[in-house]
């Protein structure tokens, strides 16, 4: 599967990456080996056997042939990401504090670790310890004063009901329908991600457009999640079996139009719109009344955007604040215009005029 938004690669993760070129990608998703170190068959009290990880991509020699995997990944990564760019690697307890190292010392600035626990974890049969009942994410830029990365806050926010977005996930394992199986039927990946995770994960830190790499791509949980909502992505799996059911899952994706993956922005990231452009562009016009919330003092537009009442003039800001004899007023909610429906804040013209500029 390759076209000019979606490439899947069945290579090794490193010769795939050497011939990518520099600075070429905007969020690089890596759900690496864990290194398990299984000593053997893991069984339910019913003595069946439990589906764990004993595949060969999942083994090394030793903790240092690990780091050393993980070292070249990781330095291979940070070469691709454009300055702006950012890293995000899951992993477990296994895995997760060795690879944390290596990303701090590869010169990634760790921003967050976010927690994702898992809403129905496979118990612990034995009852010798606590049941793993999380994994680690670790969420990085390039380097620390890196370019500004991307954060969607106001989306995040919007996303967890208005309220702010806490590094804790609460998030359901992949099960059921979601889970990719082979020709006989068994799952066919045994560490699938849930694509409510990754859906989480790009939306967050992604705009429609961005190009996403994931070096480990298994059965194409990011690339589902990455066409959905309108971006790019490359996913490089050395398993063709991975990479085959990968390429048929992301096929049957219909991609959400551009115009409907819109989400809620900061107003920081919005144009500025002066005042004086609101009369400049009609929206208002000299002599134009304006009125306070409640409606008891006025004040009059001039041509150049400024307020007058009686002796007094200035910017919409320092009239307002003068008005209520305070040191400073958001002068956009402070003034009001008069309409069929009552009085509305002339940041509601703003909002127009940003509108227009949009079309």
């Amino acid at each position: 599967m390759a076209d000019d938004a979606h490439t899947i690669l069945t290579a090794d993760c490193l010769d795939a990456m050497a011939g990518l070129p520099a600075g070429s990608v905007d969020m690089v998703f890596a759900d690496p080996p864990y290194n398990l170190q299984l000593g053997g068959e893991l069984l339910r009290p019913d003595n069946s056997r439990v589906d764990a990880v004993d595949e060969d991509w999942d083994r090394f020699d030793s903790f240092e042939a690990y780091d050393a995997f993980t070292k070249a990944w990781l330095g291979a990564c940070r070469r691709l990401l454009k300055p702006e760019g950012t890293l995000w690697v899951i992993g477990s307890y296994h895995n997760i504090f060795r690879v944390g190292q290596a990303v701090q010392d590869a010169g990634f600035w760790i921003l967050n670790d976010v927690i994702w626990r898992k809403t129905n974890p496979m118990p612990n049969f034995k009852g010798t310890r606590f049941a793993n009942a999380h994994e680690t994410l670790i969420w990085a830029a390039r380097g620390r004063g890196a370019g500004r990365y991307t954060f969607n806050y106001d989306a995040m926010k919007m996303a967890n009901d208005e309220v702010q977005m806490r590094s804790d996930w609460s998030l359901p394992i992949c099960s059921g329908e979601e889970r990719i199986k082979d020709a006989t039927g068994a799952k066919a990946h045994p560490t699938q991600k849930p694509e409510a995770l990754l859906h989480r994960v790009i939306l967050s830190s992604t705009r429609p457009g961005d190009l996403i790499l994931d070096p480990f791509f298994g059965v194409g949980t990011s690339g589902a999640a990455a066409k959905r909502l309108g971006r790019r992505f490359i996913g490089i799996e050395k398993e063709p079996r991975y990479a085959d059911l990968a390429r048929t899952r992301i096929d049957a994706i219909t991609p959400a139009r551009l115009e409907d993956l819109e989400v809620m922005r900061s107003r920081k990231e919005e144009p500025r719109i002066p005042f004086g452009q609101i009369v400049e562009e009609g929206l208002l016009s000299p002599g134009d009344v304006l009125w306070c919330p409640r409606g008891r003092r006025q004040a009059k537009v001039r041509p150049d955007g400024s307020l007058t009442a009686g002796a007094l003039s200035g910017s919409i800001h320092k009239m307002g604040a003068m008005m209520e004899s305070q040191p400073a007023c958001n002068g956009w909610t402070y003034w009001h215009i008069q309409t069929d429906r009552g009085l509305q804040p002339i940041d509601t013209l703003r909002a127009q005029l940003r509108a227009r500029r949009s079309l």
